[in-house]
């Protein structure tokens, strides 16, 4: 996954400062996922397996089915604003396969010095978040459209699924526009406009890949609110700098140092994210290293 990671709705489970309600208390408590969410994941698991594998032999001498692997280590765990890691270095491994339109990818989360905020426990090591997506996109003309469904297994919170609907254009910045539903307990709209483009740096494939995002959050659920208040909490919420190197090594292996920004594009946004975060800012400048092999 990138270094903005996976985009998908759960409510921040890391608190920092005061803990402003309930929600946030249940949020922090260590726990494991329940066996009926486990199903479900190892279900959707599956039924990605089943999908790659019958569009595989659908057709194989029309093209062959792609993978790629990739670890990631990064000083910061950013999603959508919110964050989820404290002063640690997290390690994000993740396997993606696709054919035929069809993609399906794991990502997973190691936080390499996890702090509970509980003073009897020493922070350690701790896998927190494996997450499950799978897709199937098709291009018209310049546009490309995609459809996918997203299942987040988290650890000491309720885990999350949600469907999402993205389209994009192959022109100059390559704007995408993606809508996210929550559909597991949170019920909640994300709408996302991202831009991007890329600079080659002479010969041999190395560029400079430059990346923009902008977020409104809707939420319908009666326990998301604003800060200090009952009123759901709907709001122009995160924006997102980036700026990376792809650096080839050889045919099959990409190295990607990449540096990000992350920001509320609100007031109410601002109160939310401090509210949450460990550290109580709202803004966040982070990076690290991708390495990617496909093949």
């Amino acid at each position: 996954m990138p270094l903005v990671q996976p985009d998908s709705y759960r409510k921040p489970r890391r608190c920092g400062g005061e803990i402003m309600s309930q929600d946030f208390r249940d949020a922090v408590k260590p726990g494991l996922p329940t066996e009926e969410s486990m199903k479900r994941f190892y279900l959707a698991v599956l039924v990605g397996i089943m999908i790659t594998s019958f569009s595989a032999s659908h057709s194989a001498a029309e093209e062959k089915p792609t993978a790629s692997a990739s670890m990631g280590a990064f000083s910061k765990y950013i999603w959508r604003g919110y964050e989820l890691s404290n002063d640690s270095v997290v390690i994000q491994p993740s396997l993606t396969v696709g054919y035929s339109g069809f993609t399906m990818n794991l990502w997973g989360n190691l936080d390499t010095d996890f702090d509970d905020r509980d003073p009897a426990t020493p922070d350690k090591k701790e896998w927190n978040e494996t997450d499950l997506t799978l897709e199937y996109a098709r291009k018209f003309g310049p546009a490309r459209v995609g459809v996918g469904y997203i299942y987040y297994a988290l650890d000491g919170v309720d885990d999350s699924e949600e469907l999402y609907l993205s389209t994009g254009l192959d022109v100059f910045l390559a704007p995408t526009l993606t809508i996210y539903r929550e559909i597991s307990h949170a019920p909640q709209w994300y709408v996302k406009l991202a831009i991007g483009h890329s600079f080659e740096l002479g010969k041999g494939g190395m560029s400079l890949d430059l990346g923009a995002s902008v977020s409104y959050n809707h939420s319908d659920d009666d326990d998301f609110t604003k800060e200090n208040s009952t009123e759901k909490y709907r709001a122009f919420h995160d924006g997102n700098l980036s700026a990376g190197l792809k650096i080839p090594v050889g045919k099959y292996l990409v190295v990607n140092p990449v540096l990000a920004y992350s920001f509320p594009l609100s007031d109410t946004a601002k109160e939310h994210i401090e509210a949450t975060s460990y550290s109580g800012d709202s803004d966040f400048l982070y990076g690290g290293v991708n390495v990617s092999l496909s093949f």
